[in-house]
């Protein structure tokens, strides 16, 4: 076993070190420049379509509105509070400069992926619609790429059930413990029963208590953030400043910190903003091609917003609430979960603990959501519509059992397919970059697109 752990830690250090993030980025960088920064331009319209998503019209399963909510259950996680922390305890202050720019460009892919999934998607035998990275890849590229296709939906179940699912009921099964005294066991049968009602009354149950619980989530948690940040009002320029210029600079040893290059600050704020953010990995396409709207364009538009809301504003509140109560160079040398904590338990004795458990929990939760649609959508892709049932089914079982388990093993596999995951995406994407820049010229034109059944009818 040590040495199959040491194994996974290599590959794991190796798909998500530097090759990978200059892929990842430098997809983004690409697209961005060559959408003429289409993503930009576009956010006021993103923005003012979040409400009027609520009711969209068109072929599909769940409302705009909702399927944006989907695929930010599955973005707005742990990583948003464990996530950003490590990123600044191991890259300092900069690495949050960092994940800014990662966002930034990650807008171009993540809006290039949810165009493509709604250009191509399909509807099943069953009436399922369904589309992303392992559809646009078959159908775009061809039967010769199919095999991209066929590892895309493979590394996608092995991460949902590992990163989407048992890890996330771990994590609020050990806060409950440490901070309420709640018994694993008995938060095991109550994210169980919870998962079960939720996901087995289908994509639109999904949808529907996205919609409704991710909303609050996110804004309780800025709100929450904000009361942290504006206690320290004083520091909140200085912070800034200390943001920008540590991106550049060393960051020198101070308490617990162990000082970090300006290198660790790109590589560590980079690799967790996408990893909280997801842009490049090819998973919320998934949860946006079931949406109920006809114009592919507008639907990327309004999704490409997931990831300037996941880590413009979420992560960014986690992040400046360590920095303004200068948490991250306690004496004690605190990290993850552990330092978000002690950053609001300085603004707010007593309570700061327990309002990030509560945060992480709901955070947790909704991820187990977002990635129950990710990892059946693939599952119907490789066995048709008779896997989905079976699938929920089997889901909703692993739950219960991440609470109760240890997971190192678990999370390195998952690690190593959330990386493996990219690779055929980016390759899709890449490949069918001319179509995307037509599609965007098109749209310019005459405010419309075709979608490929329709040109190929």
């Amino acid at each position: 076993m040590d040495s199959l752990m040491s194994f996974l830690n290599s590959v794991s250090a190796f798909l998500w070190g530097p090759t990978m993030l200059v892929l990842l980025v430098g997809t983004g960088l690409y697209l961005t420049f060559g959408l003429k920064f289409f993503t930009f331009r576009k956010m006021p319209a993103g923005f003012a379509g979040i409400w009027k998503g609520r009711n969209s019209h068109g072929e599909g399963e769940i409302s705009s509105f909702n399927a944006l909510m989907t695929a930010l259950s599955g973005t707005i996680g742990t990583g948003n509070i464990a996530g950003v922390a490590t990123a600044i305890f191991l890259g300092g202050p900069g690495a949050l400069f960092w994940m800014w720019v990662t966002a930034l460009v990650g807008m171009a892919t993540k809006f290039s992926e949810i165009l493509l999934a709604m250009y191509y998607r399909q509807r099943t035998p069953k009436g399922n619609f369904v589309g992303g990275a392992m559809y646009f890849i078959e159908r775009g590229l061809g039967p010769k790429f199919k095999i991209l296709s066929i590892l895309f939906a493979i590394f996608c179940i092995c991460a949902c059930f590992g990163t989407g699912n048992m890890i996330q009921s771990n994590t609020v099964a050990e806060s409950l413990s440490a901070n309420f005294g709640v018994p694993t066991w008995v938060s095991a049968i109550g994210l169980f029963a919870v998962a079960a009602i939720v996901i087995l009354g289908g994509i639109q149950r999904i949808g529907y208590v996205a919609g409704k619980v991710v909303p609050l989530m996110a804004l309780a948690y800025v709100v929450i953030s904000l009361i942290v940040i504006v206690t320290y009002a004083d520091r909140i320029v200085d912070v800034f400043v200390y943001v920008v210029n540590d991106a550049f600079t060393p960051t020198a040893a101070q308490g617990g910190f162990a000082g970090a290059t300006v290198m660790m600050a790109i590589r560590y704020g980079m690799s967790r903003g996408v990893f909280s953010n997801e842009a490049g990995l090819g998973t919320a396409p998934i949860a946006h091609a079931t949406a109920t709207n006809d114009c592919s364009m507008s639907q990327a538009i309004l999704g490409m917003l997931d990831t300037f809301i996941d880590t413009i504003i979420v992560c960014s509140m986690t992040g400046f609430a360590i920095l303004v109560t200068d948490m991250w160079r306690a004496p004690e040398a605190l990290n993850g979960v552990a330092l978000t904590t002690a950053a609001f338990n300085a603004a707010l004795p007593f309570a700061g603990g327990k309002l990030v458990t509560v945060c992480l929990l709901f955070f947790a939760f909704t991820t187990v959501l977002g990635w129950c649609v990710y990892g059946e959508r693939c599952a119907i892709f490789l066995f048709g519509d008779k896997a989905l049932i079976p699938f929920r089914v089997i889901y909703v079982l692993a739950v219960p059992v991440g609470a109760l388990v240890k997971l190192d093993l678990v999370w390195l596999i998952a690690d190593c397919a959330n990386a493996m995951m990219a690779i055929p995406n980016l390759i899709g994407v890449l490949l069918l970059s001319p179509l995307l820049f037509r599609l965007v010229k098109e749209y310019n034109e005459t405010g419309k697109i075709h979608t490929f059944d329709d040109e190929n009818k």
